[in-house]
């Protein structure tokens, strides 16, 4: 990622990493937070986003993003089964300066499978140092 608000390009993509999704780990989410989810069924939805929230956490660590405001239209295609890497990414889809400081960035987040296949996908808006 560009080291400010004004390197950042519209159309950029972004890697966000990737993460397995671990069986052991799949089992004590069910456990603790969907209860009566079959685990043969794939990750429940809420945990796909919880691997989507880590993945673009870590990522914007080292990143001049300040704030999130917004993550909109979430979209959940399939249920990734226990073993499966899933990849992450966020596509630049607009930016906006917003004084002298800083700006808004819209991007685009998908999470796919091993496949190429999408996963997960949201829009999020958020602040970025200038």
């Amino acid at each position: 990622m560009p080291a400010g608000f004004d390197d950042i390009e519209i159309g950029q993509v972004v890697s966000l990493g990737v993460c397995v999704v671990d069986g052991d780990a799949l089992a004590t989410f069910v456990a603790a937070f969907a209860p009566g989810w079959d685990v043969e069924r794939g990750a429940p939805d809420t945990m796909t986003f919880a691997i989507w929230s880590k993945l673009d956490a870590d990522a914007a660590a080292e990143w001049p993003q300040t704030k999130r405001l917004g993550v909109d239209a979430l979209r959940w295609a399939r249920n990734p089964p226990a073993g499966e890497m899933l990849r992450g990414r966020m596509t630049v889809m607009g930016k906006d300066p917003v004084g002298e400081g800083k700006g808004i960035i819209i991007a685009q987040h998908d999470l796919l499978d091993e496949a190429g296949r999408l996963v997960f996908s949201c829009l999020t808006r958020s602040v970025f140092s200038r």
